[in-house]
């Protein structure tokens, strides 16, 4: 029998039957009932600890499999991205661009398609064994405010400058005049291309900085219209076999049924591609298809949400096949850069061609007009003349454009006669100038550059031999100028500071007075206009 003093200090004695059915402890404490009322509360509280501690862990182990699993993600992703050489990048760039006051700054970002046949690209109609061209050229301007954006597709068959370009072997090339835009991929002849030469040329000829260059083959395409489950295009007119592939020699079967359908993989990189059977079968009519296609691609990415889950597995598709610039050389980069374009409204996202005429079965640049394009986007201005930097209430259209074109002499004439132009000092813009100048007395400007010396005082036209008839003709624009014969062919006008002293020093810096010329703006597609418009040309 227990004794008082045989209690333990803190611990309570059991009565004759405690446990077992018997009386409750009489001291004050706990029955029977309460105690089996405690022991039920305590596993109720354990049961809810317990649950609480299960949601946490199932919580920190899904966040720690999510975080990891995006790790595994981004690197394969990174494992997917292929960079280029950036020592092709020409040392001799414009400069980049001045942040707004907001400490914004546009960003120009050159995409380009890419017909390589290698690897799994030649099922897909890649170009010619051993190197690829530029199937596809797009400079998009992504404007300060990130609310703006320009895609500006430049034609293949453009006649351009080309400049000095880097080889496999890190030797250099000559600088080439007058040749088509899309050779420029081509330097090298490897099955990579060349992106740094076609970032060159592309600098050169928009006097733009590109910020990222982006090449993209026919498989990584294929893949990404895959990914977002198909894209939704417009055919003006039911297409055959024949029209995919001229050298068949007959209709074939129906490709694609007139009007709106979704296509996706090696569909849709036939509806990119297709030239004939539509309009004039040119590479123009070619090119609206491709900024259609992009609208609706864009459209499509939208609506389901521009966030990490929407642009992971495009991502995914896009980077097995992708070669982009070494400072977009990773996952995150790409993404980052993907996810700053979000806030652009479809209305905000236009698409047009590099002003053009056709000269024979080439393009050609038409000046002043293509100018004045880059001009704007240089000054982050949008086609309708507004500030993008500015604040959207700070606002206000531009006072309206006086024409650029310069009077000129009537009397001469320009037809057949080449010349190259060169800066012949420190003022910015002369070569536009004097290029609007000869052009609109149809003289063939076969490129613009700066000189090897910029302290000309005069004017100079130098020649080479037969052609100082030629060479007349030029310093006939150019009151003061003085004749030079060379021993190279052709001729070249090197401005100087009595140039930019009469008017000439108009920079093409400046900001743009105003719209575009319509030229330019009313051939604009907006990312929202209706599918089935302006989708051929002839």
């Amino acid at each position: 029998m227990t004794r008082e003093s045989d209690v333990v200090p803190g611990h309570r004695a059991a009565r004759p039957g405690a446990g077992h059915g018997g009386a409750g402890y009489d001291g004050g404490g706990y029955d029977d009932g309460d105690r089996a009322s405690d022991a039920g509360g305590g596993r109720a509280r354990r049961r809810r600890r317990s649950k609480k501690e299960i949601a946490l862990w199932v919580l920190a182990g899904s966040l720690a499999l999510t975080v990891l699993a995006g790790g595994v993600v981004y690197y394969r992703l990174n494992g997917n991205i292929s960079t280029f050489d950036g020592d092709g990048v020409s040392k001799d760039r414009p400069d980049a661009a001045a942040p707004d006051a907001q400490g914004r700054t546009p960003v120009n970002v050159l995409l380009i398609g890419s017909d390589s046949r290698d690897g799994a690209n030649k099922d897909l109609g890649g170009g010619v064994e051993g190197g690829a061209r530029s199937d596809t050229t797009i400079l998009l301007h992504v404007y300060a405010d990130h609310k703006h954006a320009v895609g500006v597709s430049i034609p293949r068959d453009s006649l351009v400058d080309i400049p000095s370009c880097m080889l496999p072997n890190k030797t250099w090339t000559k600088a080439q005049t007058h040749v088509m835009f899309n050779s420029a991929f081509e330097v090298g002849n490897t099955v990579q291309g060349n992106p740094a030469c076609t970032q060159n040329t592309v600098e050169k000829m928009t006097g733009l900085r590109v910020d990222h260059t982006v090449v993209v083959n026919f498989q990584g395409f294929a893949a990404m219209t895959s990914a977002v489950g198909g894209v939704e295009v417009c055919v003006p007119k039911a297409i055959y076999e024949g029209d995919l592939d001229p050298n068949l020699g007959h209709k074939g079967k129906q490709i694609f049924a007139q009007g709106q359908q979704k296509v996706s993989g090696a569909q849709a990189l036939d509806y990119v591609r297709l030239r004939h059977g539509i309009g004039d079968g040119s590479d123009i009519g070619r090119t609206k298809r491709q900024q259609a296609f992009m609208s609706s691609l864009i459209k499509d990415v939208k609506s389901k949400g521009m966030d990490p889950t929407t642009l992971l597995p495009l991502a995914d598709a896009a980077t097995k096949s992708l070669i982009v610039d070494p400072g977009l050389g990773s996952a995150q980069k790409l993404m980052s850069f993907a996810l700053s374009l979000k806030a652009i409204d479809l209305h905000d996202m236009k698409f047009l061609t590099m002003p053009w005429r056709y000269e024979g079965a080439r393009v050609a640049v038409v000046h002043p007009d293509a100018d004045q394009l880059w001009a704007a986007l240089k000054a982050d201005r949008t086609l309708d003349g507004q500030d993008a930097s500015a604040s959207a209430d700070a606002q206000s259209p531009a006072p309206a454009a006086s024409s650029s074109a310069p009077a000129t002499p009537a009397a001469v004439n320009g037809a057949g006669v080449r010349v190259a132009v060169y800066n012949g000092t420190s003022t910015a813009g002369l070569t536009l100038k004097a290029s609007a100048l000869l052009e609109a007395s149809d003289f063939t400007v076969t490129g613009k550059a700066n000189a090897s010396t910029r302290d000309h005082r005069t004017t100079l036209v130098q020649y080479g031999p037969g052609e100082r008839a030629a060479a007349q003709k030029v310093a006939a624009l150019f009151p003061g100028a003085t004749l030079e014969a060379s021993s190279r062919a052709g001729v070249s006008l090197v401005l100087g500071a009595d140039f930019a002293a009469g008017d000439g020093g108009s920079s093409s810096d400046s900001v743009p007075s105003g719209p575009l010329p319509t030229s330019v703006s009313s051939a604009a597609r907006s990312a929202d206009d209706d599918p089935c418009a302006n989708l051929s040309y002839g």
